[in-house]
Parts: structure tokens; C-alpha cells; sequence
């Protein structure tokens, strides 16, 4: 097995799921440093996610997503890194993913997403009219990539940040990658 994959931790999962919060958690017990794709982009572009889908559309930022996951397969060991939400969505991505670590699945409800989610308005995906028919769609066409790429999945639903993180470091131990 590749020490890559036995040594990074990456978190997919819909919008609001908690793969950032997880995220810095998981990688301060860990003592990982711990690294945001969203938040990569956004310095690379030098602008917010909004303002790369307004100037140059998703397409653009799906291929920074590619690249960005380029540096990180070469570049980064023994980190925690969480993903924005459709970044799985492109098959170059999922493939990269599989390679850059143990990807982790934070699978949660629309319920869930719909009350974390009320009022941000940061989401370029979820901008306009009914949000609830937006997050069905997304969550319909994303589950079956999620669970796909996913090496593990967590039903994180009504489930602290402790037992989500526990899931996770015992499936990897179990496995050897820990």
C-alpha cells in the first residue's frame, strides 16, 4: 500500500456536512497539520469561490480543484484536508483523492443540511429560489460519487465531533493505515 494513502486523511461530503470542523479536530489529535481545498483556491485565485463562479465560471474552479489536488498528491504527508463539497464530482478528482489518502465519507441528511445550511450565503451552488429543491438535486446526483470514492463512510448525523473523529482513527488503525 502506498504510504501516501496510509498517512493522509481526506474528508468528502455535501456542503455543511462538517468536513472542516472534523477536519481542524481531527488533525489537531492526530497533530497533523490540517488544509482546506476552498480555502487553497481562494488564496491561489486571490478572490472568494462566489467571485471565481461570478468572473469565470464552475468549470474554471473545477479545474482549480484538479490542480489544487495535483500539489496536494505531491506535495503533502500525514495531513488531514477537507474538500468542498462538488469536488468529488469530477472522475480526475475522485481518482486523485483515492490516491492522495483514506477518504472519508461525512454522510448527512438534508434535514441536516438544510438547517446548517439556512441563511449561508456563501454557497455558489445554493444561490436563487428554493433551497430545499436545490439541495435535493445536489444531494441526489452527489450521494452515489460520495459513497464511490469514499473509503469509509460516516453516518454523521446526530453524532459529535468525538465519535465521528473516534470512526475514523479506529477504522484506520483497523486497517493498518494509522
Amino acid at each position: 500500500m502506498d504510504s501516501k494513502k496510509e498517512q493522509n486523511i481526506v474528508l468528502i461530503g455535501f456542503m455543511g456536512c462538517g468536513k472542516t470542523s472534523v477536519g481542524k479536530r481531527l488533525a489537531r489529535r492526530l497533530h497533523y497539520p490540517f488544509i482546506d481545498t476552498d480555502q487553497m483556491i481562494e488564496k491561489k485565485a486571490g478572490c472568494t469561490i462566489n467571485q471565481i463562479f461570478e468572473r469565470k465560471g464552475e468549470a474554471f474552479f473545477r479545474e482549480m480543484e484538479t490542480d489544487i489536488l495535483q500539489e496536494i498528491r505531491t506535495s503533502y504527508r500525514q495531513t488531514v484536508i477537507a474538500t468542498g463539497g462538488g469536488l468529488p464530482v469530477k472522475k480526475q478528482n475522485r481518482e486523485l483523492l483515492k490516491e492522495i489518502g483514506h477518504v472519508v465519507y461525512l454522510k448527512t441528511s438534508k434535514e441536516t443540511v438544510m438547517k446548517r445550511l439556512s441563511g449561508d450565503t456563501t454557497r455558489p451552488k445554493l444561490r436563487g429560489e428554493d433551497l430545499s429543491r436545490k439541495v435535493d438535486m445536489l444531494l441526489n446526483e452527489r450521494e452515489p460519487i460520495y459513497q464511490e470514492t469514499a473509503d469509509q463512510v460516516i453516518e454523521a448525523d446526530n453524532k459529535t465531533f468525538y465519535e465521528i473523529i473516534n470512526a475514523i482513527i479506529d477504522t484506520m488503525k483497523r486497517e493498518g493505515k494509522q
